[in-house]
């Protein structure tokens, strides 16, 4: 077992995330047969963010994400007020590590005391009961956090939960956006942030991903990767 001591005081930095994820095979290159049955030169596998240097470093993303938000909504408002208060809620299963993680970020790097919950998969019969875990989101407007949307169908579960719970959606913030269009001209981001007129942020996206690629200090540089990676984003990005 190695121990390694890591400075916590650094911002979130895409490109040390993108690294790390390859290292870690999170973020694989090759050839991926996709749901839609398009072959994609990449995938992201959130499911493998299994250590502590890769959740930290996530929810380092999401809470600075968070907060620069917060600092927005506080500045564009202009009412005198110091403090907002923030729910964040994540999806299960992934979504549970991440946002109780991100709670943590939140209040170590930022000094913000953000409530956060989750849902179950299967409403719990006995004891305290429902489908809801964590802070009370009846009446909030509460910020969602994911991996990565592609569809948009799951979110939209999301969605459905919270307002059945009597909350509001802030905002969303998701790991990787892929920037593809779905069947329309448009991508689930795009769609979902139109549909629910509420901001829809990524921490990395695909440009970074090619940025990446094409840097001349990165360890995985690969000019034939880099092409196909151009070409994918030309032909179904948005």
């Amino acid at each position: 077992m190695s121990h390694v001591a890591h400075s916590q005081d650094s911002t979130f930095s895409s490109h040390q995330f993108i690294q790390l994820a390859l290292d870690n095979q999170v973020l694989k290159f090759g050839e991926f047969v996709l749901k839609s049955g398009r072959i994609s030169p990449y995938f992201f596998n959130a499911g493998l963010l299994a250590t502590g240097e890769m959740l930290s470093l996530l929810a380092r993303g999401y809470a600075d994400a968070l907060a620069e938000q917060l600092a927005e909504q506080m500045a564009a408002s202009n009412n005198g007020t110091d403090e907002q208060e923030l729910v964040i809620f994540g999806a299960a299963y992934k979504g549970i590590p991440f946002v109780a993680a991100t709670a943590q970020a939140l209040w170590h790097h930022h000094g913000i005391n953000a409530k956060w919950g989750y849902n179950r998969k299967e409403a719990k019969t006995h004891g305290e009961g429902g489908n809801l875990v964590g802070a009370d989101v009846s009446g909030k407007a509460v910020w969602v956090l994911d991996d990565v949307i592609t569809a948009g169908t799951a979110m939209r579960e999301v969605v459905d939960i919270l307002e059945q719970a009597g909350a509001s959606v802030a905002g969303i913030i998701v790991a990787l956006d892929r920037k593809e269009k779905g069947l329309a001209e448009h991508s689930a981001i795009q769609e979902l942030a139109a549909t629910l007129e509420v901001p829809v942020r990524a921490l990395v996206d695909i440009d970074d991903l090619i940025s990446y690629l094409s840097d001349g200090e990165s360890q995985y540089k690969d000019a034939t990767q880099l092409a196909k990676m151009q070409h994918y984003r030309a032909q179904y990005g948005v």
